[in-house]
């Protein structure tokens, strides 16, 4: 990995926008996406005491994926078609899934949630990562293809290497590099992993 080219990005970056995510322009791209509101809706929606309703916390699942500006079009509209279809059964083990990976076991929870959203060709980076970005975007990451390979090629990371098959190994992968190199990021830059890997996206030509 080659973090000294991220001083390149930076300097870049902050001579566009000298205040950083503070810069006008860079605001009015944050309030499109919400982030703040959809943070208030997962932290109400998928608390511990929620998973009591397991019903309720499925529909406000497929709800957050709609709402989702970091969700594609084509992806939320086709969960949402799928969800309706999905069996009581299916839909329990993928509640499991997402209180494992929230409060218990990670690798457990995402399994969990692979092993339902697979069958209906779902099992989606976007759609397995963002509730876990929403809920704890100082740690977590959103898993978008397009931004993930950019980011590994442009730091010449040969660790390891993206798949477009979801796994959980990849993603804690990912998800230590983006923390190890916002670790070494200018305090400008380091607001969450959001907006860290929003930067990256926008600055890797």
């Amino acid at each position: 990995m080659n973090l000294t080219k991220l001083e390149n990005l930076e300097n870049e970056f902050l001579m566009v926008y000298p205040e950083g995510f503070e810069s006008p322009e860079l605001a009015e791209i944050a309030k499109k996406h919400k982030m703040g509101k959809m943070q208030e809706f997962v932290k109400s929606n998928f608390s511990k005491d929620c998973f009591n309703e397991p019903q309720e916390v499925f529909e406000n699942f497929v709800k957050l994926i709609s709402k989702s500006s970091l969700v594609s079009v084509f992806e939320k509209t086709k969960f949402r078609n799928e969800a309706k279809v999905m069996t009581s059964e299916e839909k329990e083990i993928l509640v499991k899934g997402l209180y494992e990976f929230l409060y218990v076991d990670q690798e457990l929870g995402f399994n969990k949630q692979i092993s339902v959203l697979i069958k209906y060709k779902m099992a989606k980076w976007p759609i397995l990562t963002v509730l876990g970005l929403y809920m704890d975007p100082d740690t977590e990451v959103l898993v978008k293809p397009t931004t993930v390979k950019g980011i590994l090629s442009y730091f010449e990371v040969d660790e390891f290497k993206y798949t477009s098959k979801a796994n959980f190994e990849f993603y804690d992968q990912y998800r230590q590099l983006i923390n190890e190199i916002k670790v070494e990021a200018s305090e400008h830059l380091k607001i969450d992993n959001a907006a860290f890997c929003g930067f990256l996206m926008m600055s890797i030509k």
